[in-house]
């Protein structure tokens, strides 16, 4: 057993013995019931950096949405020198390190695949380099080309016609939460000599196929442990042992995280769950009188300033899908121990108080781990940062702890993975509303008018009979599960083959559990659809080669998210069948399939690609994102529709159940104390109804239409909104994603 002399004052032996940051935690953490009285504002130093900060990302608004992109240089850990947000102000920075050499400069990725990164060049007007391209398509093979290459037909056009979208065959998959904390506690040495010996004992055996490949990952991952330390050497910092105060924890810790950005351009780059564990550095540091409270609100400023500037080149078809240049640099806050004991420390206060030092901000996607034990003060400060900025999210702790442990990360938006035991391999979304006119339309699509499904009998009567068209989607699902599940399969394997995630995976344990992830859209519009033919007369209109193209509903119907149960069954039906007909196919790796209702901004592009439905909702128009209800549908006000969302069973949605809710400031109470309280008490009885997560906006829609119209006043610059999911800065997203947010409910009422 080592003990490093940067270990004194810290408690328990397992942790020694092996890598266990969970262990370590659980053992020293000092848990706060009090209120947020002891917080202090932001530094000088902090005020200029920010002040810095805010012109650079004006000056990028001002340029289109790209401040600088890099041409020249493939980013690794170690291709760029150091970098800082004002080099007249480097001295200031508590907290160091860029993706690239200088700030909001976007790194040149193109493992994912080059014709990406040169079009996230081109279409800003930046010249990508020739030889690069010739060394990424006639020397290096890409994921992107490799997945290409064996795509079958099919797969072409379920995801030509957006049955299945979002898909990660163009740049990085995400979703995979390394334990950068191992690198403040153990030090990049130790962490090397314990994948140096996992990898002498594996294919002690036969030296099969999986064998090998994971000697050669291990190496992988050892070659990226050696370049942070380059990393960190080039920053003036050697992080080959433990770290020995909290000033180097945090930039230890940084550290890591900034090793995957440089690295990975996936859909989500989440944080992880670090406040608790930077908490005991700073407790300790505060006992030693080495560190005052003004000291480590800085340093957890300067950390998050850091989080707020990660930026990836994206062309405008990712765009399209996830407006507003979300990163999901999600960090968790909260949640209780196995043992009864709140986890909220001082320092999860100190990252919600960042969105007051430095004002509203989507980045970095803060999560808390609700529960209704967490000390009512911590809730109602929490409530207090939601009414105010809009800014935050809650998942729900007391569902999501029995299945991953005190110790889960929010690997991108919402889904969960246990840290440092395993990854997530990231599978965009279905769209089963679309997979419900290709029943009735019997596998053609509704909008090109070409075959995608399999070639069934279509639906040929003046009315939908219900029992019809259930035995007609049941067999259109089972379709759709099995060349989605399918699809996967091969995006994950060339992903792992073309643009491993070294630099992650290096902070996971060898032995790691996969999780196969899927997704749902369209999901409130398929209950309504499904109630409307089950409860009302649907007629349908065809087109001239009897096409059906439109539809008249007459009568009335119950709709997902009233409290209504005739049409909350069908949500849960919906959900146990999808994830039954994936369960039964074999997903890579021998990974564990789960499904998240989910659609991030994407609901825009798919609702543009999906014609009209039997609730009434019209070809093109948006749908709802996640498991929200569809526009216009909630009529009993806010408690109502969280009521239906929460009957939706999360062990059968492992992957997350988005729920985005958007409160008229009035309705809940005349003033702040009455506000917190209210929805304390909403979220209270929401998440103790087993629900699993809620995005809260605080606002009225006049305050949207105004930012939408003139995005030029200062008070519209950081206006930050919950979507699906994750946050973003509203003037950010594109008009269509502007309409379609204010097209949202907004609750009057409770």
């Amino acid at each position: 057993m080592v003990n490093y002399e940067q270990w004194d004052g810290f408690e328990g032996r397992l942790w020694k013995e092996e890598i266990n940051v969970r262990e370590f935690i659980q053992k020293n953490y000092t848990p706060y019931d009090g209120d947020e009285s002891f917080l202090a504002p932001a530094t000088e130093a902090t005020d200029k950096l920010w002040g810095a900060l805010q012109k650079l990302n004006k000056a990028e608004r001002e340029k289109g949405g790209v401040l600088d992109m890099d041409t020249d240089i493939v980013s690794t850990i170690t291709s760029h020198g150091p970098g800082y947000i004002d080099e007249s102000l480097k001295g200031l920075e508590k907290v160091v390190g860029l993706q690239t050499d200088k700030p909001l400069k976007r790194a040149f990725m193109p493992f994912g695949g080059i014709q990406m990164a040169e079009k996230s060049l081109t279409e800003y007007g930046y010249t990508p380099n020739p030889e690069l391209h010739k060394i990424f398509t006639q020397y290096h093979k890409t994921h992107n080309q490799a997945v290409f290459d064996v795509y079958t037909p099919e797969m072409r056009a379920c995801r030509k016609n957006k049955i299945i979208t979002g898909l990660p065959d163009t740049y990085g998959r995400g979703r995979i939460v390394g334990d950068y904390r191992r690198i403040a506690l153990y030090g990049i040495d130790h962490l090397i000599a314990e994948k140096e010996a996992d990898k002498s004992v594996c294919g002690s055996g036969s030296m099969k196929g999986e064998v090998i490949r994971q000697r050669e990952e291990l190496q992988m991952q050892i070659n990226a442990l050696k370049d942070m330390k380059e990393m960190a050497k080039m920053y003036g910092f050697d992080i080959s042992m433990p770290a020995k105060d909290a000033k180097e924890a945090v930039q230890w810790t940084y550290f890591g995280y900034l090793a995957a950005i440089k690295t990975q351009n996936g859909a989500a780059m989440s944080i992880g769950r670090v406040c608790t564990f930077l908490d005991i550095y700073i407790e300790r540091d505060l006992k030693k009188g080495i560190l005052t409270e003004t000291e480590a609100q800085e340093l957890i400023d300067h950390m998050v300033l850091k989080f707020r500037m990660v930026k990836f080149a994206r062309p405008e078809s990712y765009n399209q899908l996830f407006s507003g240049d979300p990163v999901w640099a999600t960090i968790d806050l909260g949640g209780m121990g196995v043992d009864g004991r709140s986890m909220i420390t001082k320092t999860d206060y100190r990252v919600l108080h960042t969105l007051e030092n430095m004002g509203p901000s989507p980045e970095p996607n803060i999560t808390v781990l609700y529960s209704s034990k967490l000390p009512e003060a911590f809730k109602k400060y929490a409530a207090y940062i939601s009414i105010t900025t809009s800014s935050i999210q809650y998942e729900n702790d007391d569902v999501m702890k029995p299945i991953w442990g005190d110790d889960y990360a929010i690997c991108c938006c919402v889904s969960a993975t246990q840290t440092g035991k395993e990854m997530q391999f990231f599978g965009a979304r279905a769209n089963l509303a679309k997979c419900l006119l290709y029943a009735i339309n019997g596998g053609v699509d509704e909008k090109n008018k070409v075959q995608v499904g399999p070639k069934l009998q279509p639906i040929t009567s003046e009315y939908l009979d219900y029992d019809e068209v259930m035995e007609k989607y049941d067999a259109m699902l089972d379709w759709l599960a099995d060349v989605y599940v399918n699809t996967l399969n091969l995006i994950q394997y060339m992903h792992d083959k073309y643009y491993y995630e070294s630099a992650q995976m290096a902070l996971i344990d060898t032995n790691v559990r996969r999780t196969f992830a899927t997704g749902i859209a369209g999901f409130s519009h398929v209950i309504d659809s499904l109630s409307a033919i089950k409860y009302a007369n649907v007629k349908v209109i065809r087109d001239e080669n009897g096409l059906a193209v439109d539809y008249e509903t007459t009568g009335d119907f119950p709709r997902y998210g009233n409290d209504d149960d005739r049409a909350d069954e069908i949500g849960v039906w919906l959900l146990r069948t999808f994830m039954g007909k994936l369960n039964k196919h074999h997903t890579y790796r021998r990974s564990e399939a789960t499904t998240s209702i989910l659609t991030i901004t994407s609901n825009v592009v798919y609702g543009k690609a999906t014609g009209a439905l039997p609730d009434g909702r019209k070809a093109g128009e948006p749908l709802s994102p996640g498991a929200s209800p569809s526009y216009g549908a909630e009529q009993n006000g806010l408690l109502a529709s969280l009521n239906s969302v929460a009957k939706i069973p999360y062990e059968w949605a492992l992957d997350g159940i988005s729920n985005t809710q958007t409160i008229n400031p009035d309705a809940l109470g005349h003033d702040i104390e009455e506000q917190k309280d209210n929805l304390v008490q909403a979220m209270d009885g929401y998440f103790d109804q087993g629900a699993h997560h809620l995005n809260v906006n605080v606002f009225g829609i006049e305050k949207l239409k105004d930012a939408m119209e003139h995005p030029e006043k200062e008070e519209y610059a950081n206006f930050t909104i919950r979507v699906s999911g994750y946050a973003v800065k509203f003037i950010n997203l594109t008009r269509e994603q502007q309409l379609d947010v204010i097209q949202r409910t907004c609750h009057a009422h409770m």
